[in-house]
């Protein structure tokens, strides 16, 4: 219970309790030392009126009178000279004198300190005003015993009573903790328990309640968390099923590709100009989906395989990237733009990097039709000293706002309506595969430009 937070909140409480008394005892027991010589002097003062009334009282009534003050004998200025109004044997002699008239707080609970530290019994001189300007002065001597064990027995009282306080406040605080703040912290700690078990579970995600504002902002917090983590399982658990599902396919459609790369064979015997000019095209389409076919069980496992880089001209895969499109774009007002120098060769993987450069065109194309309005897609490629840069550029409409906050996310990232989102995912993947990046350069409603940066790597800047 003690390593609780309540339980700590408990010990706390009755520590700074227990303090702030302490800090109210000193001055107390000051405070209660001068009552008590005050006290001492008013009853002496009686007493020597007592005196004044009749000069002749015998020594048994003076002692008795000392006595009942408390005091051993009593000095009373009326007027300009001291008078021994009472007097009795003392005991000793004076240790101290104290005067009460102008003493200051400080002094005060300094004298009172002293005076518990000092167990050892001693006589005082203490000085003060007589009551109802009976007299200029009033001075007394007494003993200091009484005088300790009032103080000790009123402190004591004072510290059972502070204890009593302690407890009571403590208690209450200590309900009042588990109550506002234990209590909700445990209801978080059981929801983070319960969801942990089932995180896919949407029913388990926690509803803030909390009434203490720090708390209330921590379950909003973490029902963020849970909702976003819930959120991203379900993704992977889609792309789970479309890898596997997509792996049984790939069998399939490798076997009708295969039949149809046996009837390219005799497609290229054809004597047909048209024929022989588009055979070529028919047959690289079909390796390329060949290889799709293959690499569809490492995309189901969210794993692309490593490039197996080459060297060769960059030209020839955008110009069959471009082919392709302009087919595809069909009756589209749609002008293609080839901007790669011819002598431009790179070193990367052809296939992935056709279906990079495919992915970002086929985009294009597909935000310029969306549009309803005609487009041109531009294909740049320059390099430096230490990378190949290529840029495709349109003038459609720029890409949405949710799109550009997701962009390389799947399933979220679609900037057209019923996309899936993968496209740019898969690319950004393919180029960091590379060691390189995709990059948006701008988007806006003069068009959009994604940027490929791929590294020479440390040969290919020596050579």
């Amino acid at each position: 219970m003690m390593n609780s937070l309540s339980g700590r909140f408990l010990i706390l409480t009755a520590v700074f309790v227990m303090l702030a008394e302490v800090l109210i005892f000193v001055p107390s027991v000051a405070r209660y030392r001068e009552d008590f010589l005050l006290s001492r002097l008013e009853r002496a003062q009686i007493a020597s009126l007592a005196l004044l009334a009749d000069d002749m009282i015998d020594e048994e009534l003076e002692e008795e009178l000392l006595r009942n003050a408390g005091v051993f004998n009593v000095v009373l200025r009326r007027d300009t000279a001291r008078q021994l109004i009472l007097s009795s044997p003392v005991p000793g002699p004076v240790a101290a004198s104290f005067d009460l008239r102008d003493a200051s707080a400080i002094q005060l609970i300094g004298d009172a300190m002293r005076r518990l530290a000092d167990p050892e019994p001693g006589v005082i001189r203490v000085i003060g005003e007589p009551v109802r300007e009976a007299g200029l002065l009033i001075e007394v001597t007494m003993e200091t015993q009484a005088l300790r064990a009032a103080m000790i027995d009123y402190g004591l009282r004072i510290l059972m009573l502070s204890l009593v306080i302690s407890v009571i406040t403590a208690g209450l605080l200590f309900l009042a903790v588990r109550r506002f703040l234990v209590r909700p912290i445990k209801r978080v700690v059981s929801h983070m328990q319960a969801y942990a078990a089932a995180p896919e579970d949407a029913n388990r995600i926690i509803e803030p309640g909390a009434g203490v504002t720090e708390l209330r902002e921590a379950e909003e917090t973490l029902k963020t968390m849970q909702t976003q983590l819930t959120t991203a399982l379900r993704q992977k658990e889609r792309l789970a099923q479309l890898g596997g599902a997509v792996a049984k396919i790939s069998h399939d459609l490798r076997n009708i590709l295969n039949s149809a790369q046996l009837f390219t064979d005799r497609i290229e015997m054809s004597e047909d100009p048209g024929v022989k000019r588009l055979a070529p095209k028919l047959v690289n389409s079909l390796t390329r989906a060949m290889h799709l076919c293959e690499s569809t069980l490492a995309f189901g496992k969210a794993e692309e395989p490593a490039p197996t880089l080459s060297r060769f001209a960059l030209q020839d895969i955008v110009g069959d990237v471009i082919e392709s499109e302009r087919l595809s774009a069909g009756e589209a007002d749609i002008r293609f733009v080839e901007e790669v120098p011819p002598a431009l060769t790179v070193r990367a993987d052809s296939e992935q990097l056709y279906r990079v450069i495919a992915n970002l065109v086929r985009n294009a194309r597909q935000a310029i039709v969306a549009s309803g309005t005609p487009g041109e897609i531009r294909v740049r490629a320059r390099e430096d000293e230490a990378n190949w840069i290529i840029e495709v550029a349109d003038n459609g409409p720029g890409l949405p706002e949710k799109a550009r906050d997701n962009l390389f996310k799947p399933f979220e990232g679609g900037a057209s309506k019923g996309g899936s989102g993968l496209g740019l995912t898969i690319a950004a993947e393919l180029v960091r595969g590379h060691g390189g990046r995709l990059d948006l350069g701008r988007t806006g409603p003069d068009g959009t430009v994604f940027i490929v940066t791929l590294p020479k790597g440390e040969l290919e800047t020596a050579a």
